[in-house]
């Protein structure tokens, strides 16, 4: 018995992949439609302004608040003669520090609404306003 002699496979059509048949050449590109290019929505200096403030405010905060826990494991793990000296009765260090960890993530979150009502809600109250009057305007003025 004898075979036929070995022919290359049929072309694939144009939507299927050429993954598994590599002597293939690959498919065309697709073109993607252009776009109008427009100004990249976040550019305005006050925006950036507002989202670095806000990035340092949450900077600060979780770093307060990770940092003082950091440094209670720190000492629990390094330093346990420190943690398990007594401060008065039968108060040890450890559970002092342990239990300053709720006040300080309080004073944390107070000091970041603080200064977030002091710098940030101005800026992005002016910046809301300047969006609803440049929308005014888009519309035509018309509420």
């Amino acid at each position: 018995m004898t075979h036929p002699p070995y022919d290359a496979p049929p072309p694939l059509p144009p939507h299927e992949p050429h993954l598994t048949y590599p002597w293939l050449p690959p498919p065309p590109p697709v073109p993607t439609p252009r776009l109008p290019r427009r100004p990249a929505p976040g550019r305005h200096s006050d925006l950036r302004k507002l989202r670095v403030a806000y990035r340092g405010q949450r900077r600060v905060a979780t770093l307060t608040a990770l940092g003082y826990f950091t440094l209670f494991l720190v000492l629990s793990a390094f330093a346990p003669s420190l943690m398990t000296g007594t401060v008065s009765g039968g108060l040890s260090t450890g559970l002092l520090l342990g239990l300053c960890q709720l006040p300080v993530t309080c004073l944390a979150l107070v000091l970041y609404e603080r200064t977030a009502r002091r710098r940030l809600d101005p800026l992005a109250e002016r910046l809301r306003k300047q969006a609803e009057s440049a929308a005014a305007r888009a519309s035509g003025g018309h509420a």
